[in-house]
């Protein structure tokens, strides 16, 4: 399937996507693949968890992108002692008006870092629930919006598991994608080490986008054209997994609309205002690997997001795109 780009509609600021990328690998050095993807998190208007090991880049990764957009930034690190209240906020007594006043807690942030995110108890876990799909909390009956853009940057160490409580299925399936970051190369290790001799790469980030910019983007990313052919590559591609014989949950309806919007938002980046099957099948792992359970993952008690994205990829072999 072809497209003709000479019947574009839609203006891309291009430029723009560009000096925010470029700005965000002045600190996170040599993997565009993975500044692409949070982007494609940010600009679809979803969230993402990133499954790594300590060290190689989360926080920062995170913090870059909040500085790069000009947006607010915080880091709730998490522990089984963290409470909801703690993340959402609580209402406070305050003598001097006679009434209860609601003290915003950390939530009410752009780029909200959750650390660790499967060290707090699943009551807590779950009042997450609520902010990343309606973008609002609840507090005593009384809903409180969140500020525009929002985005959760979710964190997790896949090796080590004692003391912490996994995401249930219904957490997770409200992540537009899961990554991993890896270990830079030895070049690339250099160069990390060299910029930081003096002073830390993150202080010379310069905003290139606002947060009412990114909200236009958002609004853009969902105006972006996408064939019958490629919706319908999609629903085959999600209804494949429900299918598979090592599959014991296969991908919701949900994870359907994520891998279509995070095409849209992968074709903005790209500077295109239409998508490619070629943009599904880049973010089909991603997006689909963690919202589904394999016959080993159930018969081992837990999760494997390997085994997962090896049945998702061999799915991708198998499923043609009709044209």
């Amino acid at each position: 399937m072809t497209v003709d780009p000479q019947s574009a509609r839609l203006a891309i600021p291009s430029q723009s996507i560009s000096r925010l990328v470029q700005e965000i690998e002045k600190v996170y050095v040599g993997r565009r693949d993975r500044v692409e993807l949070s982007l494609v998190a940010l600009l679809a208007g979803g969230h993402l968890i990133i499954e790594d090991v300590p060290g190689v880049g989360k926080t920062m990764l995170a913090n870059t992108i909040a500085s790069a957009i000009e947006c607010e930034f915080r880091r709730i690190q998490f522990t089984p002692d963290l409470l909801p209240a703690d993340l959402l906020g609580l209402n406070i007594y305050d003598e001097s008006k006679s009434r209860f006043v609601f003290k915003r807690g950390p939530l009410f942030a752009n780029i909200v870092l959750a650390d660790e995110i499967n060290r707090t108890t699943p009551k807590t876990q779950s009042c997450l629930l609520e902010a990343m799909n309606e973008y609002q909390i609840t507090v005593d009956g009384v809903a409180h919006p969140l500020p525009r853009p929002f985005c959760v940057l979710a964190t997790q160490n896949p090796f080590e598991f004692e003391g912490t409580y996994p995401l249930p299925e219904s957490q997770l399936d409200r992540f537009f994608l899961r990554m991993n970051l890896g270990y830079p190369t030895i070049e690339q290790g250099k160069r990390i080490i060299r910029d930081q001799r003096i002073t830390h790469p993150i202080e010379d980030v310069e905003p290139v986008m606002r947060g009412p910019e990114v909200v236009e983007l958002q609004g853009l990313v969902r105006r972006v054209r996408v064939s019958e052919q490629v919706l319908d590559y999609v629903i085959r591609l999600v209804e494949a997994t429900r299918h598979h014989e090592g599959v014991v949950t296969g991908v919701s309806p949900r994870g359907g609309v994520h891998l279509y919007r995070a095409a849209q938002a992968l074709a903005v980046l790209r500077g295109r205002d239409y998508v490619e099957p070629d943009d599904v099948k880049e973010l089909a792992v991603p997006v689909l690997s963690h919202r589904m359970r394999s016959h080993r993952a159930a018969s081992a008690g837990g999760s494997t997001y390997e085994e997962a994205a090896r049945i998702v990829r061999e799915i991708l072999h198998q499923t043609p795109v009709t044209l």
